[in-house]
């Protein structure tokens, strides 16, 4: 049988931690930030968690599941 690919798009947004969660990054980012407020953006750059939810979908998609 041939070996599980996982998705490269994936591999590149989600890292998995020690404890098994999944870090992913924020959206709303990427541009249009001039109509932001500082501490919208500020709290934006910090990293989050995916929500229990959605572990087992990205899992699938990082071949950890």
């Amino acid at each position: 049988m041939p070996k599980m690919k996982s998705k490269s798009g994936a591999l590149k947004r989600f890292k998995v931690k020690k404890n098994g969660s999944i870090k992913r990054g924020s959206a709303f980012r990427s541009h249009i930030l001039t109509k932001k407020s500082q501490k919208r953006k500020r709290n934006l750059r910090s990293p989050q968690t995916v929500s229990s939810s959605d572990t087992g979908r990205v899992n699938a998609m990082l071949c950890k599941a």
